[in-house]
């Protein structure tokens, strides 16, 4: 689980690597306001990852 919360960390700064080049070449607003949505929703993911791994005991040894 934690290369799938290291994956989505590197996939959300890269679509917003994306969006910050598009809004600099002055591309079409289209083109930001999708990555960015996608970096939203990639966020969104990588919370409720987190709190289900938390509440399923996946970050944590179960010795605790």
């Amino acid at each position: 689980m934690k290369i799938a919360a290291i994956t989505l960390l590197l996939l959300i700064m890269l679509t917003l690597a994306f969006a910050l080049r598009s809004v600099s070449r002055g591309t079409s607003p289209r083109q930001t306001a999708r990555a960015l949505t996608l970096r939203v929703a990639l966020s969104l993911g990588l919370f409720l990852l987190l709190m289900a791994g938390g509440m399923l005991g996946w970050w944590l040894p179960h010795g605790r």
